[in-house]
């Protein structure tokens, strides 16, 4: 929210906003709360973001992008997308939203946040809510139902909020084009960049080595290693206990009626021809006699895609005004009720929406397709099995974790239970625990517990876990002897930056006084180049993602050419000089 904010100084969403903000204050490091130490990373209105709520926001950001197609994930995206700041980012702006939230007594009741959670389809089985997969979906999650409910209250109170502002919110001309003129600004650079990796490698003494270890010992400190005993319940286990009748595939059949059906669809094309709001009759006739031409042309046999690509003023003439397959409210009311009217090969009259003239041909039609019970019977059988064999693994483990509490020890109830019981080797956040398929939910599990803790039952997708922790090696700060390599491998890294870091100053410094660009880039052996136009969010030419210098390109003109200090990128730092700018037609 804060680089929103940012951009979008001047406008409506930032004289929104400036009634929600009050006082943050970032910290990355340790702070104390009611005496205890907590890691605290911001305070927000005196309200602490713990570490353990920042590194689980990174996680989920992490993952939410791994999940997304076409990047090519990795931890240089990772950085070049600051995440870390993202992350940070989301949790100060859910605790602002919630404070304002609470100023204006917006209220979330028992009822309603009851009636939220008991209509997600995720927790519902045969279109109801089910308390079994609630608990079992929740454990898989790692998240117990009082932490569910608060969350949820959260999400219900900043919705409230949202809606609440946006209902009220009028848009000007002057800030549309503030905001058009901000996104769609472009910016040319001329670009040196000094990377550490491209000096000589540089000696030093071992009092240096001693000087450097002392003063970074902390960021060495090894996290803590630890031993887990754990039990798996695995439902595939429970499968040959479990029989389905005739009467329940019957009455599953019979109260989910919607699995079973394939809806109508069709495959289309269209040609457009647009008609803006509040357009005169005179013109309304002049489109649909154009519309009219383009339809005898489709009717005579020239080709439909191409038609679509000379006349349609839709976005998608370029792909010969495809549609795609659709069902019927999944698109314009008044073309969905022609093309479904319509059979496969057929061309229609101009139609009318609220965009303009339609001219659709209709490549395809799917008719809607009912199972029937029979036909549906061993999709049925299977599900329910599955389902089955997932709440008796799971009333099992129950059972299991009800003993192992009373008894202190997994290893003598599982004995007792005849279940086999699994022990780890010591590993860490960063080992790989051997045998275990969903790494991180086990160590955010396992982690999380005391020396003799035992879990709760816990949903790592390929069964139901319970663990418990039965050794622990505390961290420590290596000495210096024990970690010799690493720390020369990482001075001789802090001198080649530093060295890149002050021949850049140095550069930047000439550029200032009147020296040439290529004159100086010589002395260094570098060359420089021009980077082309970018927008702000834009990934820069040769450079990649590097929001500082896109941020610092932005700031120079032709009276200002050269910035006030080089910046620190990614793979170095960066000396950069204005050439050109594009400013948006305000027609656009």
């Amino acid at each position: 929210m804060l680089s929103i904010m940012r951009k979008k100084a001047g406008s409506w969403i930032l004289k929104v906003l400036l009634g929600v903000i009050a006082v943050v204050f970032v910290f990355w490091g340790f702070g104390t709360r009611n005496s205890d130490k907590v890691d605290k990373v911001a305070s927000v209105n005196g309200e602490i973001i713990t570490k353990e709520e920042y590194q689980e926001q990174y996680k989920d950001l992490i993952e939410e992008f791994r999940r997304s197609p076409g990047e090519n994930f990795n931890e240089d995206l990772i950085k070049n997308l600051k995440l870390d700041e993202r992350a940070l980012e989301s949790l100060i702006e859910r605790r602002l939203m919630l404070s304002e939230a609470e100023k204006l007594n917006f209220q979330v009741t028992e009822e309603e946040l009851d009636a939220n959670i008991t209509r997600m389809p995720a927790f519902q089985r045969g279109g109801r809510f089910d308390d079994s997969t609630y608990r079992r979906v929740l454990s898989y999650l790692n998240i117990k139902p009082e932490a569910f409910k608060t969350m949820q209250r959260e999400a219900i109170l900043i919705e409230k909020l949202r809606v609440f502002i946006t209902e009220s919110v009028k848009v000007s001309e002057k800030e549309a084009m503030e905001w058009h003129q901000w996104e769609n600004a472009k910016v040319d650079i001329d670009v040196v960049q000094f990377k550490p990796s491209g000096y000589k490698a540089i000696g030093f003494t071992k009092e240096e080595e001693k000087a450097f270890y002392e003063k970074n010992k902390n960021a060495y400190k090894t996290e803590p290693m630890i031993k887990i005993q754990f039990v798996r319940f695995n439902p595939e286990d429970y499968r040959l206990k479990i029989d389905i009748t005739g009467e329940e595939i019957q009455e599953y059949y019979e109260s989910n009626p919607e699995e079973f059906e394939t809806p109508k669809t069709v495959e289309a094309r269209h040609i457009l021809i647009k008609v803006e709001p509040d357009t005169g009759e005179e013109t309304i006739q002049k489109t649909e006699q154009r519309a009219l031409a383009v339809m005898r042309l489709a009717k005579e046999g020239k080709d439909f895609a191409g038609l679509a690509k000379q006349y349609s003023e839709a976005p998608d003439k370029d792909t010969g005004g495809y549609l795609g397959v659709f069902q019927k409210e999944k698109m314009v009311k008044p073309l969905a009720e022609k093309a479904f009217s319509m059979k496969a090969g057929e061309i229609s009259e101009p139609v009318r929406s609220q965009l303009g003239w339609h001219v659709i041909r209709v490549e395809k039609v799917n008719e809607a397709i009912v199972l029937s019970e029979k036909e549906a019977k061993a999709k049925i059988k299977e599900k329910m099995q599955e389902e089955k064999a997932k709440n008796l693994a799971y009333d099992e483990a129950e059972a299991m974790y009800d003993m192992s509490l009373d008894m202190e020890e997994l290893h003598k109830a599982a004995k007792e239970k005849n279940h086999n019981v699994i022990t780890t080797d010591f590993f860490s956040q960063k080992n790989v625990v051997k045998g275990i398929s969903n790494q991180d939910k086990f160590k955010s599990v396992a982690l999380s517990l005391f020396e003799g803790d035992i879990s709760e039952v816990h949903d790592f997708g390929d069964g139901y876990y319970i663990l418990q922790l039965t050794e622990k090696i505390p961290e420590k700060i290596p000495e210096l002897h024990e970690i010799g390599e690493k720390i020369r491998a990482d001075l001789l890294k802090d001198k080649l930056n530093q060295k890149a870091a002050g021949d850049a100053d140095i550069f930047l410094a000439a550029l200032k006084k009147g020296v040439p660009m290529d004159t100086e880039s010589r002395k260094y052996n570098l060359r420089p180049f021009t980077t082309g136009f970018f927008k702000r969010d834009d990934m820069i030419p040769e450079i990649g993602y590097e929001r500082d210098v896109s941020r610092e390109a932005f700031k120079l003109s032709r009276k200002n050419p050269l910035p006030e200090h080089t910046i620190k990128g990614n793979n170095g730092y960066y000396v950069i000089r204005f050439r050109n700018r594009y400013e948006p037609d305000p027609k656009e």
